[in-house]
């Protein structure tokens, strides 16, 4: 399982997302900004060809980074991005459930 990604962020007004483009794919979750320390993760989308590599995850690990260095809390209404909180509870201190 490959979990080196080159993961881009980008931000349009309230809106976010995390993408990781492979042979003209894109692997993306994305985000809105409540407030400047609340964040809700809305949606991941892995296409067919990134499956088995980790790419889901690395998009999370990413938003919690993010989240420890920047100060924010993920509200994860993306089915995806909370099974993922789920799964590691030392990402506790950076969700807002």
């Amino acid at each position: 399982m490959s979990t080196e990604f080159d993961i881009q962020r980008e931000l349009a007004g309230h809106k976010g997302r995390y993408v990781i483009r492979q042979n003209g794919e894109e692997a993306e979750l994305t985000w809105s900004v409540t407030t400047p320390t609340l964040v809700i993760a809305d949606h991941t989308s892995v296409p067919d060809s990134f499956r088995g590599t980790g790419a889901g995850l690395a998009l999370v690990t990413r938003l919690v980074d993010d989240a420890r260095a920047e100060g924010f809390k993920i509200m994860p209404l993306c089915p995806f991005v909370n099974a993922q909180r789920k799964r590691h509870p030392e990402w506790a201190d950076v969700f807002a459930v």
